[in-house]
């Protein structure tokens, strides 16, 4: 199925690094050509010069900061001006938030609902009645394992990811027998800088984690196979399976105790410790 993708186009949001990045690297090897958006231009010229060169991909970059509501229409408009045809649209781009409510500030998390949840519903709704018509193309939206459970200390950030995989499910339902595939992508722990941006610095250091090669596979492999939904790894599959069958005021207590951030204090009472010694 993906070869029937090649020499088309490609949308891909958060396209700068991390899951975004091997989207495009992987979707480039398929034959694709890309419409690259994120912030950071550098970043981005710098990854369609690789893929012009390995693979000899087409490449349109547009700088947008999808956390501005005037980005999705003005990314949508830039696009129609080219004439490119969307075929396969990723919603990579997004952030989260790990903290207290006491630490957590309310623009932040302002910006995090605008950016994970309304822009990515405009761009789906702005681009999928295009592939309807035509009766071919594809999404993939980027959820989270969080976004089967409520959890604490990064509420926003799981019921962001619980929309968009709730939103993409239902789109798979109205979508699948018109040609057109939905698919929510649920990865868990993923090495890329979503964690420093997070707040909690060194989180890849304490927990197992997948490659964003690994995650980006299996996203695709699930469009191949017209998959509503998909969940990379079968630990973090036993995880959500384990959420949905229990109690959720269980589930949500024990959230508490995996993401609860540590105490900036913490660290620095430790280090003085350590310092008194050899004062």
């Amino acid at each position: 199925m993906l070869d029937a993708y090649a020499d088309r186009w490609a949308l891909i949001t958060g396209a700068s690094s991390g899951i975004g990045a091997e989207f495009a690297r992987r979707l480039a090897a398929h034959g694709m050509h890309l419409v690259l958006t994120a912030r950071r231009k550098e970043l981005l010229e710098k990854l369609a010069d690789e893929l012009h060169t390995r693979h000899g991909t087409k490449t349109e970059i547009i700088i947008a900061d999808l956390i501005d509501t005037a980005e999705p229409q003005r990314l949508c408009e830039s696009i129609a001006e080219k004439e490119i045809q969307i075929e396969l649209l990723v919603n990579n781009a997004g952030f989260g938030w790990v903290g207290t409510i006491d630490e957590t500030e309310q623009s932040r998390m302002r910006d995090l609902v605008q950016l994970n949840v309304a822009s990515m519903t405009e761009l789906t709704y702005r681009l999928l009645p295009a592939m309807l018509e035509r009766g071919h193309g594809g999404i993939i939206n980027v959820s989270s394992v969080a976004g089967f459970q409520p959890v604490a200390y990064m509420p926003t950030y799981s019921a962001s990811k619980a929309f968009v995989l709730h939103f993409s499910e239902a789109l798979w339902a109205e979508c699948r027998d018109r040609g057109v595939t939905v698919t929510a992508l649920c990865p868990g722990t993923t090495q890329t800088d979503f964690f420093d941006v997070a707040n909690v610095p060194g989180w890849l250091k304490k927990h197992k984690f997948s490659t964003p090669e690994q995650v980006v596979k299996a996203a695709l492999k699930a469009l191949e196979r017209r998959k509503q939904f998909v969940i990379p790894g079968w630990k973090n599959w036993l995880i959500t399976f384990g959420v949905r069958i229990a109690r959720r005021k269980m589930v949500v207590l024990q959230s508490m105790k995996f993401f609860r951030p540590r105490k900036k204090d913490d660290s620095s009472s430790k280090i003085e410790k350590k310092k008194k010694p050899h004062d």
